[in-house]
């Protein structure tokens, strides 16, 4: 029996947009909240969001049991976080700033058991294998493992046709914030420059035949990025949402105090 099918890496090597949602509130209650709401995917967030691995195992495990597909990002591509997350479970992984031709070559190694990689084999141990209950997981994880790489700043652009020409890079995602704030325009990621920036390493991405991704709250560039052909888009992000329900909720019930 060989590691279970990435429906997700799948559907993006089909071309077949995916659409989701950051899930940063570091809670396994919210997760399953959001993994009832019918996206495509769900970004458990270890970069920006409170979480440690056995936070992100609980919500791991909540959403790999709906319907949609769990992609963890890790605060650093670090060999060792990477062999822990993958051993949790996860197959697709979101590293952030990403820089370099070399940068995404060790990368692709940390997530491929030897000869090809480094990844440290102790699958017996692992919720990955079903701890042992798959035979053929070690001979066939490499192939399931989806890796996308976040570029995010000029030297991640500079360095992203190198980048692209790598076979098992799945996909590349452009991160406006940093590259706003890298391109000098801290804050502002509708900034014509990074607007154009965004669109030029999109249209790339998808002429090199890879996936392209992005996380935009905007309604006109989520419209944009589908045309330029983005196949996995974030469109919310659970915290933003939760705080500008409660805010609008308090607001409203301040107003009829004054009425």
């Amino acid at each position: 029996m060989p590691a279970p099918v990435n429906t997700f890496k799948q559907a993006l090597k089909d071309g077949t947009p995916q659409i989701g949602c950051w899930i940063g509130l570091a809670d396994s209650y919210a997760a399953e909240i959001s993994a009832t709401a019918g996206f495509d995917w769900l970004l458990i967030d270890g970069e920006h969001a409170p979480n440690d691995l056995r936070s992100m195992l609980s919500q791991l495990q909540i959403v790999e049991a709906s319907a949609s597909h769990p992609v963890v990002r890790l605060p650093i591509g670090e060999t060792w976080m990477i062999k822990q997350v993958l051993d949790a479970g996860a197959q697709t992984l979101l590293i952030p700033m990403v820089e370099s031709k070399a940068q995404a070559q060790d990368l692709i190694r940390a997530v491929q058991y030897p000869p090809h990689g480094t990844r440290g084999v102790g699958s017996a141990l692992a919720r990955a294998s079903k701890f042992s209950a798959i035979p053929d997981y070690l001979t066939s994880a490499d192939a399931q493992i989806c890796l996308l790489l976040q570029v995010e700043n000029r030297a991640g652009l500079a360095a992203l046709d190198d980048i692209l020409a790598l076979d098992d890079v799945d996909g590349v995602f452009i991160g406006p914030a940093d590259l706003a704030a890298d391109l000098g325009h801290l804050g502002n990621a509708n900034h014509p420059d990074v607007i154009d920036a965004v669109k030029d390493a999109l249209t790339r991405i998808v002429a090199s035949g890879k996936a392209a991704g992005i996380l935009t709250l905007d309604e006109t560039m989520q419209d944009l990025c589908l045309e330029i052909g983005v196949t996995f888009l974030a469109t919310g992000i659970d915290v933003t949402l939760f705080a500008n329900g409660m805010r609008a909720l308090a607001k409203n019930g301040k107003a009829k105090l004054a009425t």
